[in-house]
């Protein structure tokens, strides 16, 4: 579960950059980019898609980028191919970032609001 928490922000903005057409796009996958990521992500879990697969991606690639509904059945499509293929999971954990640094901050999911690191950090607020 937490694996396909963590890859929706990276399948969803690739849905919104390359919609249906998602699964045949190659050009530009080599970048490092969060649409270049999720679309690999999307070709892994998916392969060039079955018509269930095709559907759930239309499905978000139609719907409002809040639609809720849409990405719970995306997510679990996802969720289904992982346990269909237990190895599946590991394969795409390994496809998203690692945090780096001394002691580094991991955001699951959409993370808002502000996210402060470092030692007795100081935060004023805006006047």
């Amino acid at each position: 579960m937490d694996t396909a928490n963590d890859v929706m922000p990276f399948v969803t903005v690739a849905i919104g950059a390359y919609g249906v057409s998602v699964l045949a796009k190659t050009g530009e996958l080599a970048a490092d980019t969060p649409v270049a990521r999720g679309t690999r992500i999307l070709q892994r879990v998916f392969g060039r898609g079955d018509a269930y697969s095709k559907r759930m991606i239309q499905r978000v690639a139609e719907a409002k980028p809040d639609d809720a509904p849409s990405h719970a059945a995306l997510k679990l499509a996802i969720l289904e191919a992982f346990q269909a293929d237990p190895h599946l999971s590991r394969e795409v954990a390994a496809m998203l970032p690692r945090a780096s640094g001394d002691r580094p901050v991991a955001v699951g999911g959409a993370g808002s609001g502000v996210i402060v690191t470092g030692n007795d950090p100081r935060i004023d607020a805006p006047r």
